[in-house]
């Protein structure tokens, strides 16, 4: 296919906004000046929904949280819709998830229906224009920055590349088999000792054998987990006074009283109340797309373990970078990840 490679200016129209924001991966060295980390509550699908359009992994996308959204574009573009399942349409027809997909101009895109989860995400092959606070557009409610998009809010994206045509079907249809995760009801968390749990004693595992139920007054923060039944919660048995300190994002702390709170993205970065455990990454993101009213069932795993678990995820995420790009290359798609490191290559590489 003869594909002349230009640059072109759209935009994106928010038509119904539902409760939506334009979000990456957040501040990486954020909590050394005393900032939140912020970014995607279910960060794998984030990754994923960059891949699939081969752009940055930490590409600025849009962020849908439970309600439904939609957006009309004023050229073609190329979009990937991951994260909780949900309907996805192009003009009233239905479009899968988790695979690209080819928006021709004047069409309009909806997510309704997200269930099963929390959010969800679209990414857009191209640059999409974004404020930056310390290179990151992730929003930050304590400092004010960022704000959720109003119908009629215009996102603009540089679009590198003509239309998308597939050589013999026009309109390209897409089979990357990204892995998709498990959504549900009821999320299995897995956490690492945390380093306060000598302070519990023989009450640190009822951590493990008590269902939890998510409050109504979790988000972003944090969440608010109380025992599913009457079952006690682990109790520090030590009389030490707590002092504020550094606290990670996924701490599992445990204030007086009935519940447990799990530090999430948006957290402060001191506390002083005893860490229990902490939440491994992907933990965080399962947490990120559990509703209130969810069962929380945490498992306990080594640092080996959870290490080995991301890697393996990453891994997953690599080979599908690697199946986009070989796609993208015989559609003449440009393609935006940093070649620093070629996933093809390195899984070669790796498997040799």
């Amino acid at each position: 296919m003869n594909c002349e490679r230009l640059s072109r200016y759209g935009t994106i129209t928010v038509l119904t906004p539902g409760l939506s924001v334009l979000q990456d991966l957040g501040r990486h060295g954020g909590s050394r000046i005393g900032q939140m980390t912020g970014g995607a509550l279910d960060q794998y699908s984030a990754r994923a929904a960059n891949t699939l359009v081969a752009s940055d992994p930490d590409a600025p996308l849009i962020e849908l949280t439970a309600l439904d959204f939609a957006a009309a574009t004023d050229t073609h573009m190329l979009v990937a819709v991951t994260g909780a399942p949900a309907d996805i349409r192009v003009d009233g027809v239905a479009v899968p998830q988790w695979e690209p997909l080819v928006l021709p101009a004047g069409s309009t895109l909806t997510v309704t229906n997200i269930h099963r989860g929390l959010h969800s995400y679209i990414a857009v092959h191209g640059s999409v224009h974004a404020d930056r606070l310390q290179n990151s557009c992730a929003p930050d409610t304590v400092l004010g920055f960022g704000r959720p998009f109003s119908g009629g809010d215009r996102i603009g994206v540089d679009v590198d590349g003509a239309p998308i045509r597939h050589p013999h079907y026009d309109i390209p249809l897409f089979r990357l088999g990204a892995t998709q995760p498990e959504f549900g009801d009821t999320w299995t968390v897995p956490v690492t000792d945390g380093p306060d749990i000598e302070d519990f004693g023989d009450t640190a595992d009822r951590l493990f054998t008590t269902e939890f139920t998510i409050g109504n007054a979790s988000n972003h923060i944090g969440l608010r987990l109380a025992p599913s039944i009457d079952h006690p919660l682990p109790q520090r048995i030590t009389t030490a006074e707590m002092l504020s300190r550094g606290v990670p994002v996924g701490a599992v702390e445990v204030p007086a009283g009935n519940e447990l709170l799990v530090l999430h993205r948006g957290r402060g970065v001191t506390a002083g109340y005893p860490v229990l455990a902490v939440v491994t990454t992907i933990g965080l993101d399962r947490l990120g797309q559990a509703r209130p009213g969810n069962k929380v069932i945490f498992t306990r795993v080594g640092i080996a373990g959870a290490v080995e678990a991301h890697r393996a995820q990453q891994r997953s995420l690599d080979q599908l970078r690697c199946r986009v790009r070989t796609v993208f290359e015989a559609l003449s798609i440009p393609n935006h990840i940093s070649h620093s490191q070629d996933p093809c290559t390195a899984l070669t590489l790796e498997s040799a």
